[in-house]
C-alpha cells in the first residue's frame, strides 16, 4: 500500500521515442549570410548562434541544428529544403541540404 510520500508509477506501455538530429551539410552554393538569415527564419536562432553554425559548417562539413522527437525533425527538414537559393551566390539553384541521423547517446 503506498505511503503519502511514495508515488505509484504506473506503465502505460508507451516508450519514449529516441531523439534524432537534424544535421545541415556544407556546400560551396550558400554564404553565411543566407545561413544566419535560414537559422534564424526556421528556428529563431539569434545571429550569433547561426553564424556559429555556419563556421561549424564551413569548418566539418556539417552542423547539429537541433535534436528532438522525428516528427519534430522532419517538420525542420522540410522548411531546410524549402527555404530556396541563395539570391547572392549567381549558382546557387536551391536549398542548402539537411539530413536526419539518431542522436546516439553517449556510453
Amino acid at each position: 500500500m503506498p505511503t503519502p510520500t511514495t508515488r505509484v508509477l504506473e506503465d502505460t506501455g508507451s516508450q519514449v521515442e529516441p531523439p534524432y538530429h537534424l544535421i545541415l551539410l556544407d556546400d560551396d552554393e550558400h554564404t553565411y549570410h543566407y545561413v544566419v538569415a535560414m537559422l534564424g527564419s526556421i528556428f529563431g536562432y539569434a545571429p550569433e548562434k547561426g553564424f556559429a553554425i555556419a563556421c561549424v559548417v564551413d569548418k566539418d562539413g556539417r552542423a547539429i541544428l537541433m535534436t528532438g522527437g522525428l516528427e519534430e525533425v522532419r517538420l525542420k527538414q522540410d522548411a531546410v529544403h524549402a527555404f530556396g537559393a541563395d539570391p547572392a551566390m549567381p549558382h546557387s539553384k536551391g536549398s542548402m541540404s539537411a539530413v536526419i541521423e539518431p542522436a546516439h547517446s553517449p556510453a
